[in-house]
Parts: C-alpha cells; sequence; structure tokens
C-alpha cells in the first residue's frame, strides 16, 4: 500500500506460472494468474510496498522464443523507471520463478521469492550474486520438482548468495494446499527488504 506522495520503500512484480508449450494468448482470468491474487493482494497491503502483476502475451514458454520474458522484462523496467530508489523483489510460482531468476540477473534485483520454480534448466545460475533469494516447494510437487529447487539453492549458496530453500511438506504445485504457510512467507520475505 503506497500513501499518495511518499516513495515506496520497495517494489514487487508478481510474476504468474504458465505452460511448457502454448500459443494461447495469456488471460488474467487463467487459473496461473488467478493463483497470484491472492499473493499479489496481501503485498499490496503492507505499508510503503508498490506492487504489479505481470501480464504476459502467450501463455506457454515455447521453447526458444522465451515467450514471457519480454512482457516480465517491460513490466520489471516501468518498474525500475517509476521507482529507482526502492529495492525490487520478484515474486514468481512456477514458470513465473523461471522468469524471475532470469530476471534477477539484473543487478537492480534485490530479491527473488521463487514459488516451486520452474527451474528446467539450471535458471538459477542467472541470479545476481547480491540478490537474496528464498524458495518454497512443495514437496509432492509432480510438475515442477522440490530436488531440482534444493539443488539450485544449494548452488546459489555455494557461490554466496543469501539463498534459502524451504520445502513445503505434502504441498502440491498448484500452492491450493498450506495456503498460509505460502502467503504468510511470502509477505515476511518482502517486510524483510524494509
Amino acid at each position: 500500500m503506497l500513501i499518495p506522495g511518499r516513495k515506496p520503500r520497495a517494489s514487487v512484480l508478481v510474476l504468474p506460472g504458465g505452460t511448457d508449450s502454448s500459443r494461447e494468448p495469456f488471460s488474467r482470468k487463467q487459473p496461473a494468474a488467478l493463483r497470484m491474487y491472492p499473493f499479489t493482494l496481501s503485498l499490496k497491503a503492507i505499508p510503503g510496498v508498490v506492487v504489479h502483476q505481470a501480464v504476459y502475451e502467450l501463455h506457454g514458454w515455447n521453447g526458444d522464443d522465451d515467450s514471457p520474458m519480454a512482457p516480465a522484462q517491460r513490466a520489471l523496467d516501468e518498474l525500475l523507471r517509476a521507482h529507482p530508489d526502492a529495492p525490487v523483489i520478484l515474486v514468481g510460482h512456477s514458470m513465473g520463478g523461471r522468469i524471475a531468476a532470469r530476471l534477477a540477473a539484473d543487478k537492480r534485483v534485490a530479491g527473488v521469492l521463487a514459488l516451486a520454480p520452474w527451474w528446467q534448466h539450471a535458471d538459477w545460475r542467472y541470479i545476481n550474486v547480491g540478490a537474496k533469494v528464498l524458495a518454497l516447494h512443495g514437496t509432492a510437487d509432480t510438475r515442477t520438482y522440490p530436488k531440482r529447487t534444493a539443488k539450485g539453492i544449494a548452488e546459489l549458496q555455494e557461490n554466496g548468495v543469501d539463498a534459502v530453500f524451504v520445502p513445503i511438506e505434502d504441498g502440491k504445485h498448484a500452492m491450493l494446499d498450506h495456503i498460509w504457510t505460502w502467503q504468510s512467507t511470502a509477505v515476511r520475505f518482502v517486510r524483510s527488504f524494509l
């Protein structure tokens, strides 16, 4: 929540998931977008935080097209232009976690919250060494892989990144279980930058 006339203390870009391959237009009514609205709303309630939820052109990653990257990069650039002095935190679920890792190559990104990230090709290696990283992954997730996320966080730690992995016991990919854990952890992570 940003009080008019005050500069934000942090900017958050929420990055919904998607799918591996789809030319279907992205819609704010798709489950991938809908499941991020509770995160967006709870983060907007933090005093001094400005939050934007990204909208892509297509629902899929689509191989080498990296379809969501250009719209996500534009959204990040807009936040950085509008609030150049505020730390930027990326919150991404599934494909959004992959996007967040890639956007976090930008040294102006201060934090990455990866929720059941789709780090298929060691995407964590894009994250700048100065970023703070928190990854949550359900142990019962069969769409993306908690062991891969744990491996990525361990590698980041070895490279000096402030990175933490939190397994959500019996949690599934859609984050419809353990709702309080997913939501409260996101709020605490963003608050840690204030």
